[in-house]
């Protein structure tokens, strides 16, 4: 029992030593040597995200582990991170695309999801922010159910309003497979769009560029912050709202972290064709 306890004591410094965080930074290219915009970089199982710039530079916080990089585009890329480092170069490969796939039979346009009861006629809002408490990253949307295969062609939803200047935000769609609900990437090809600095509520129709046939079952449509200018000094009104509604979804807190059950959502809705 004493040999133990010595010797866990003599292993606490270097537990406590391999929590301690080192800065690391760098440039994230592909093959061709083009600058990869707005890849999310994180630790997953750690909880720590954070998301490079439009010129693929990116510098973050993290303890002596692996860093993943991931970004629709392109297959996801590992760095061992032992020490602090401020010239990593990391080229991501491209990924292949699926062939597009035709599916015979009658169509009909549908909902595929809409967005639930408004809360208390915009007196209830959630609010995201480029700040230390909700960085780039976050991620909040709605929950959609496929029950046959369903193009997508019209994903809408509203700005209630946003004080982030230069925001760049996307739009991300995950299903939900298994019991332990594991989300998997179902985009080949980044959905991104500017949201202008405005008091006025700004309503949104983005049209995928790639052929999106969801095959049945439950799918996280989400929003996500991106980028904006880096150039502007961070405020407490530098911030975006939405309306709140009533419909439980889920939640990131930062890139490459964790889903969690949210209680409402942010009025996403998906238009599109439902296969017979």
């Amino acid at each position: 029992m004493r040999i133990e306890f010595l010797l866990a004591l003599a292993l606490f410094p270097a537990m406590l030593s391999a929590q301690e965080l080192v800065t690391v930074k760098g440039r994230i290219i592909n093959e061709q040597g083009q600058s990869v915009e707005y890849v999310q970089i994180g630790m997953p199982k750690r909880g720590i995200g954070a998301i490079s710039t439009a010129d693929g530079r990116f510098e973050i916080e993290v303890p002596c582990d692996t860093l993943e990089f991931f970004h629709v585009s392109y297959r996801k890329a590992c760095f061992p991170v032992t020490s602090p480092a401020d010239d990593v170069l990391i080229v991501l490969e491209g990924q292949e695309l699926p062939p597009a796939v035709f599916i015979g039979g009658n169509t009909k346009e549908k909902y595929l999801i809409r967005p639930g009861s408004r809360a208390l006629n915009n007196l209830g809002i959630i609010t995201t922010s480029p700040d230390g408490v909700h960085p780039k990253g976050r991620e909040l949307g709605s929950v959609a159910k496929a029950t046959k295969p369903f193009l997508v062609k019209d994903i809408l939803f509203s700005v209630l309003r946003n004080h982030i200047p230069g925001c760049v935000a996307s739009i991300n769609i995950y299903r939900i497979e298994g019991k332990k609900e594991t989300f998997v990437d179902v985009l080949h090809k980044p959905i991104y769009f500017d949201v202008l600095v405005s008091d006025e509520q700004q309503s949104f129709v983005i049209q995928p560029e790639e052929t999106l046939l969801l095959e049945p079952g439950r799918y996280f449509i989400a929003f996500q912050i991106v980028g904006y200018d880096m150039q502007s000094t961070i405020t407490p009104d530098m911030s975006m709202d939405f309306s709140i509604y009533l419909k439980s979804s889920y939640l990131r807190e930062a890139a490459l972290g964790e889903m969690k059950p949210f209680p409402v959502n942010i009025g996403i809705s998906v238009k599109g064709l439902e296969y017979q």
